[in-house]
C-alpha cells in the first residue's frame, strides 16, 4: 500500500504534533543541505518551534546571508532608481566637501590678517584668543627645545672637556717617561752605594813583592831567624 495523503492542517494531538515537527525539521534540513552542495546555492535555514525554540542551518552565515537578502530586495524595489539615488549623494558629498574647504581657506585667511572687514567684533575677540593660545603653545615648544639644545650642548662640553683631560694626562705620563735615564744610578734609593759586579778586567796587576821594596833590613833578619 502506498502512503496516503495527509489533510494539511494543525495537528491537535500535542504528542504527534512534536513528532512530526522534529520528523519534517530533520528532513527539511537534510533537504538544504543537499541543495547547497548539488547546486553550490547559498542556503539558509530559520525554522522556531511552537515552544520557540531556534533551528538553523547556513552555507556560509545566516546573517551574511540575511544582509545579502537585504540588498537584494532593495536592488530590485529600487529597479533603476539607484543610479540616480547614488549621483544624488554623490553630489551632495561634493557640495559639502566644498564648503568646509571654503571655509578652512577663509580662516586662514583671518589668521593672516586678512580679510578681517567682513568679520564683526565677536569673531575678532574669539580669533584673538586663538592666536593668544597658538602663541602661548609655540613659545612653550621653543622653550623646551631651547632647554633640551641647552642640555645637549652642556653635555657635549663635559665630553670634551673630560677627552681633553685624559689627553693631557697621556702627554704628561709620556713626557715623564720621556726623562727617565736609560741606565740605573749606582746609588739606590735607600743612600746605599751599590757595588758593581766582578770583573777580572778592572782588577789591578800586582808586581811580585821584592824585600828589598817592602821589608827593611831587621824585618828581614827576623824572618830569617823565625
Amino acid at each position: 500500500m502506498g502512503r496516503g495523503k495527509i489533510e494539511i492542517k494543525r495537528i491537535e494531538n500535542t504528542t504527534n504534533r512534536q513528532v512530526t515537527f522534529c520528523k519534517r525539521r530533520n528532513g527539511l534540513l537534510k533537504k538544504a543541505y543537499e541543495l547547497s552542495v548539488l547546486c553550490e546555492a547559498e542556503v539558509s535555514l530559520i525554522v522556531f518551534s511552537s515552544r520557540g525554540r531556534l533551528y538553523e542551518y547556513a552555507t556560509n552565515s545566516v546573517k551574511a546571508t540575511i544582509e545579502r537578502y537585504k540588498k537584494a530586495s532593495t536592488d530590485t524595489a529600487n529597479g533603476g532608481q539607484a543610479p540616480e539615488v547614488n549621483a544624488q549623494y554623490y553630489q551632495q558629498e561634493s557640495s559639502k566637501l566644498r564648503q568646509q574647504i571654503n571655509q578652512l581657506q577663509s580662516t586662514n585667511r583671518n589668521l593672516l590678517g586678512e580679510s578681517l572687514a567682513s568679520m564683526s567684533l565677536r569673531d575678532i575677540k574669539q580669533l584673538e584668543t586663538r592666536l593668544e593660545k597658538g602663541i602661548t603653545k609655540i613659545r612653550s615648544k621653543k622653550n623646551e627645545l631651547m632647554l633640551a639644545e641647552i642640555d645637549y650642548m652642556q653635555r657635549r662640553e663635559m665630553e670634551l672637556q673630560n677627552g681633553n683631560m685624559y689627553l693631557r694626562n697621556k702627554i704628561a705620563e709620556y713626557e715623564r717617561t720621556q726623562q727617565m735615564p736609560m741606565f740605573p744610578s749606582s746609588t739606590t734609593a735607600l743612600g746605599y752605594e751599590v757595588v758593581p759586579p766582578y770583573d777580572s778586567r778592572n782588577m789591578l796587576q800586582g808586581n811580585t813583592l821584592q824585600p828589598d821594596q817592602h821589608y827593611n833590613h831587621q824585618q828581614q833578619i827576623n824572618l830569617q831567624l823565625g
